[in-house]
């Protein structure tokens, strides 16, 4: 690998390919800023103290974004990085399928003179997958530590990360009035518990989906015809949030009733 001499001091962000064994760098980056986002503002405000924390060499958690579809989890990481590149904050995106080079990947960049950390977007493993590993030894280290340079970012639509069966919490027990997890349970949220701070994403509601729509469309000036007209977008699609209040305002912006 050349990640030694990759030009990490003008180039923020790269992304993993295991084709061409090495990182490759981003060179459109999505232009999303931390005040794009709305309806988010408990969670921008506890990863930004996270990240402000890391970068300053301050103790500092691996974090984990989960919940419904749509809700601004990787929006909020690509702000991140826009907000912190010229703090030293460096990303690499490293997909699921390629965490098996996670650790070599560390190993590289764990003496540069940037703070990394490694993107996982939509991140969940299924039976007999076998990834989750080399991910826990770079997040907690096993003989040697984590280097402090380097956190995980990750969002998943699953909180613990793990496929969960009802077959699963039929084998726990209870001994002497004490709850015990079957063994099954125990390594489905293993990996999620060496995340120390997750933050949690649910569905719009009505008031908060249309703030996005406002915060896209700020010169309009009939809200009523605008909110009915994405009310019936977003009824439309079956799902209220930030994905929905973008492609709202991809499919009508330019429309005359709304200039």
């Amino acid at each position: 690998m050349e990640t030694p001499t990759f030009d990490w001091q003008h180039t923020p962000a790269a992304v993993w390919r295991r084709h061409r064994s090495g990182l490759r760098a981003i060179r459109r980056l999505d232009p999303i800023t931390w005040d794009d986002l709305t309806g988010i503002d408990r969670q921008k405000q506890a990863l930004a103290r996270n990240t402000e924390r890391f970068l300053a060499g301050e103790p500092s958690n691996n974090a984990l974004l989960w919940g419904s579809r749509g809700t601004g989890k990787s929006s909020l990481i690509k702000a991140l990085l826009n907000r912190y590149r010229e703090q030293g904050l460096r990303m690499i995106e490293v997909d699921k399928d390629d965490l098996v080079n996670l650790p070599e990947i560390v190993d590289d960049i764990c003496d540069l003179p940037f703070r990394f950390v490694i993107f996982c977007d939509d991140l969940s493993f299924d039976v007999g997958e076998s990834g989750y590993k080399a991910l826990k030894s770079v997040l907690e280290g096993s003989l040697e530590l984590p280097p402090e340079n380097v956190r995980v970012f990750a969002t998943s639509n699953r909180r613990h990360l793990m496929p969960e069966f009802m077959s699963d919490n039929l084998k726990s027990e209870v001994r002497d009035g004490e709850l015990h997890p079957a063994e099954a349970i125990e390594e489905q949220v293993s990996l999620a518990d060496r995340f120390g701070l997750q933050l949690s994403f649910y569905p719009f509601s009505q008031d908060v989906y249309l703030q996005a729509v406002d915060a896209l469309f700020p010169d309009v000036q009939d809200r009523e015809a605008l909110h009915q007209e994405a009310i019936r977008f977003a009824t439309g699609k079956g799902v209220r949030n930030g994905r929905t209040a973008q492609q709202f305002y991809r499919q009508m912006a330019g429309d005359a009733r709304f200039i």
